[in-house]
């Protein structure tokens, strides 16, 4: 799918080739894509949500997209294990960044979910760079409407906090507890994998729990290892529509310094790409990388981590929309 007629004209929904243009060279978009302000005609959407307004501690998330659009170039066509072409598979293009409120929480996230409204409306699937976590929450409003997500969450940290200083209810802590309770996650097909780190209290973990939100610490992880966590978060998705949300922060801050919470004792980058790998065949129906920090990254190589983790889902979200293409046609 080198081109395809949309809105009257011909669009590239190719990459930039690097023997066209050297991958140092040219204006930076996710993964060398077009960019388009006008959503129709793509299939997956790649957006940047740059704001960190959520952040309780170490802001800087708002850098992560441009970094991540920059390293980005470095992305390169066919996934090298799996063989999957997402850009062969799928219209893709960069439609660009949300254009965020960087000091009014409530502003911002009515205008992250009228933007992605839009692209959903469109037909796109989003995959997203933030920006902070509470980015996930106005996401789900757009494209949860009428039906409960399953989601895949790798994290250290839980996000179903409920108020911070006795009255905030939207910070990067609370996303998913906001989702549960407005209906656009399914708690229950809700799996969140390397959750580690000291907690306020010892009921910290009791809502989540009674929810019936399946979470893998960072122990089980270890105890259990790769292909049983793949198996075991297939298990807990099931066939429904699942959404993947990947904080860098799930990592070993070894490999991913450059983030708000950094929590010892996470899981290594390549034990997350086959955990990516290995949601291959889900009902997919887009993703987000959140909290790559730059400013706390001098070598860019959270980015790094974090455009590749975008690549990851790319590729297993590709499939799942060229999928449920071949399965319309065939009706």
């Amino acid at each position: 799918m080198a081109e395809d007629s949309a809105g009257g004209g011909e669009r590239s929904f190719k990459p930039v080739s690097g023997n066209v243009m050297p991958r140092f060279s040219g204006i930076a978009t996710f993964m060398r894509l077009p960019y388009l302000e006008d959503p129709a005609g793509a299939e997956i959407g790649l957006i940047g949500v740059p704001w960190d307004g959520g952040t309780t501690n170490r802001a800087g998330a708002r850098h992560g997209p441009r970094q991540i659009r920059d390293v980005s170039t470095m992305t390169r066509n066919v996934h090298h294990v799996s063989g999957t072409k997402p850009f062969d598979l799928c219209r893709c293009a960069d439609l660009g960044d949300v254009p965020v409120n960087p000091i009014v929480i409530e502003d911002t996230i009515e205008r992250i979910e009228k933007f992605f409204a839009r692209v959903h409306a469109a037909g796109v699937f989003p995959l997203s760079a933030g920006g902070d976590h509470l980015i996930t929450l106005p996401i789900m409003r757009a494209i949860a409407k009428g039906r409960a997500l399953g989601m895949v969450h790798f994290d250290a940290h839980t996000d179903t906090s409920d108020k911070y200083f006795g009255e905030n209810y939207y910070t990067h802590g609370t996303p998913f507890r906001r989702a549960i309770e407005e209906g656009l996650l399914d708690p229950k097909r809700t799996v969140q994998i390397g959750i580690r780190g000291a907690l306020y209290s010892d009921s910290d973990a009791d809502w989540g729990a009674d929810q019936g939100i399946r979470v893998i610490t960072i122990e089980e992880f270890y105890d259990l290892g790769v292909d049983a966590v793949i198996a075991e978060a297939r298990r807990v998705v099931g066939a429904g529509p699942t959404y993947v949300s990947f904080d860098v922060d799930g990592l070993d801050p070894v490999y991913a310094p450059g983030t708000g919470t950094p929590e010892i004792g996470g899981f290594t980058t390549f034990e997350a790409q086959k955990m990516l790998r290995g949601l291959a065949g889900l009902d997919l129906i887009g993703g987000d990388v959140v909290e790559v920090a730059p400013p706390f990254d001098p070598s860019g190589n959270t980015a790094i981590v974090g455009a590749t983790m975008m690549f990851e889902i790319l590729c297993v979200l590709a499939e799942a929309v060229a999928a449920r293409r071949q399965d319309a046609a065939a009706e």
